[in-house]
């Protein structure tokens, strides 16, 4: 079964990869020695680096967010940054899970381009690509309250659009413990769900948390948890994404 352990001893692309670090992080530090990177502790060396691509890949490390990340949008010239977290439940496997942005995923257009996006990232790392689409409720459930009625038809929607596009998806109604083993990736109702989804699984229910690649751009950034005590699975992923770029 794919896992974080077995993406580490993958056979890993050689190139250069950068991790954001506060002051004195020793788990950064132990991380980027065992995988070979570089560290970084300004947030403006490492944007500029990964965009003039002097680094192959960036990984955030435990650097402030609110730091790294306006720097980084507005060198990519991005108005926004949208990204899908890779989660490994404990004893499950590897998935995918977007939107989880509180601001994105909000319609059909905008689950749909993610879920497409987030696909071509799964390719380069060698998963399946099956994708589960979740709504509020079973299709029982309609006419209950007409905010489930809409992530319902939203669902039915996006399933379409997706399938018409060539991909395996299916409408995985409310069932997450199902999408969690059947599915590849999951595609929340929104990003507020998404999140909430998120940190159920990651800081209630110990699923652990490999990093949320950024889709919308071809340069590869990782971004990680500042809660995270090692590195090298983040680091691991980003070296394999390198894989396949245009």
């Amino acid at each position: 079964m794919w896992n974080a352990e077995s993406l580490i001893a993958s056979g890993l692309p050689e190139v250069t990869v950068g991790i954001g670090s506060s002051a004195d992080s020793d788990c950064v530090e132990s991380s980027a020695e065992a995988m070979g990177a570089i560290v970084y502790r300004d947030a403006d060396e490492l944007v500029s680096d990964l965009v003039s691509g002097r680094i192959d890949a960036a990984v955030r490390g435990n650097m402030s967010s609110s730091l790294l990340l306006p720097k980084l949008r507005r060198a990519l010239g991005l108005s926004y940054l949208e990204r899908s977290v890779l989660l490994e439940p404990a004893g499950g496997k590897m998935f995918f899970l977007a939107p989880v942005g509180v601001d994105e995923g909000w319609t059909v257009d905008q689950k749909v381009d993610i879920a497409v996006r987030t696909v071509s990232l799964m390719r380069r790392i060698g998963m399946g690509e099956r994708i589960a689409v979740m709504s509020g409720g079973r299709s029982e459930d309609m006419g209950r309250h007409r905010m489930v009625d809409r992530t319902i038809e939203d669902a039915g929607e996006v399933v379409k659009a997706l399938r018409g596009k060539g991909y395996d998806a299916y409408d995985a109604e409310i069932l997450l413990e199902s999408a969690a083993s059947e599915a590849d990736l999951i595609i929340a109702p929104d990003g507020i769900s998404g999140n909430i989804i998120f940190r159920a699984l990651h800081f209630l229910g110990g699923a652990a948390a490999l990093g949320a690649p950024l889709v919308n751009s071809e340069r590869i950034y990782v971004d990680t948890s500042r809660a995270k005590t090692d590195y090298r699975d983040s680091i691991a992923l980003a070296m394999k994404l390198t894989e396949g770029r245009k």
